[in-house]
């Protein structure tokens, strides 16, 4: 249970966006709203959990290839937007500052169909051993 809540609290920092810094004022240092609460029964139960995270940028038409995830994986776009074609769902588009919840064991694609650059920020927690990703065909 206290792991759980130690992935919650990260996945709210990291998604939640930067603390608001009160300067001069004397404030505390707070919290942005979050950008995304999701809850999920998929997260990952184990005796040792990792937490990745990573960036990418996608040039405009560009496309990772298609793959699944076996742990969720949180997105938040920084610039541009980002397109997330799932097999038999309707796409999914994200803009800078939003972000979204990938569901685990489904085929998915990211892309960009925009004319600029979409740079994102990728977060997962998963077993070690656990691969960031299955590509499928």
């Amino acid at each position: 249970m206290k792991r759980a809540a130690a992935v919650a609290l990260l996945s709210v920092s990291l998604v939640g966006g930067a603390f608001s810094v009160g300067g001069a004022s004397g404030q505390e240092a707070r919290p942005d709203p979050p950008v995304l609460r999701e809850s999920s029964r998929d997260f990952p139960k184990d005796d040792l959990l990792e937490a990745r995270i990573l960036t990418a940028t996608l040039q405009p038409g560009a496309a990772s290839p298609w793959h699944t995830h076996a742990a969720p994986v949180a997105v938040y776009v920084i610039e541009g937007t980002i397109t997330l074609e799932f097999e038999g769902r309707e796409p999914v588009s994200k803009k800078a500052g939003e972000a979204l919840l990938e569901p685990i064991n489904v085929k998915v694609r990211a892309a960009n169909h925009g004319q600029t650059p979409t740079r994102v920020v990728i977060f997962q927690v998963s077993p070690p051993s656990a691969p960031f990703l299955t590509p499928t065909p």
